[in-house]
């Protein structure tokens, strides 16, 4: 067998953010968060909800994820930054979405991994459009910076 490298591999930023995406508790979301800082990958967490038609057409998905990306530092204030974050978000959102009505209620969580030269946006939730035909939805994005 090959004889593995004492370097140590770089965390998976996809994995990071649906960990961060998935993590039932703010304990849990602060220990990866310092875990992942220790490793240089920088971390935000945001939630939010609403119908469809207040999500995605008017951008408040969108909106939340920059302002949590940039307001935790995850990013620096700079448009090629700002791009990717807008279309990873814009990929992610695409599992989310997905053969769905405009009526359609969620509540999402919305995990940012980053590294400084690429980022990854993983968000998981919860949608409806009746109480008892609830289920869950995931999305991930990926984007260089």
């Amino acid at each position: 067998m090959p004889e593995r490298s004492q370097k140590q591999e770089k965390p998976s930023l996809e994995r990071t953010a649906l960990a961060l995406a998935l993590t039932e508790t703010r304990e849990k979301e602060n220990e990866l968060k310092k875990l992942m800082l220790s490793q240089n990958v920088y971390c935000a967490v945001t939630e939010l909800g609403g119908t469809y038609s207040a999500l995605q057409p008017t951008g408040k998905l969108t909106h939340s994820v920059i302002s949590a990306a940039i307001n935790t530092g995850a990013i620096q204030k700079e448009p090629k930054a700002i791009h990717a974050v807008v279309h990873a978000t814009l990929e992610a959102s695409n599992g989310i979405f997905v053969h769905t009505n405009s009526n359609a209620s969620y509540a999402l969580k919305v995990g940012i991994a980053c590294d400084r030269d690429w980022i990854a946006i993983a968000i998981f939730g919860r949608s409806s459009i009746h109480a008892l035909s609830e289920h869950c939805r995931v999305g991930l994005g990926y984007m260089h910076l």
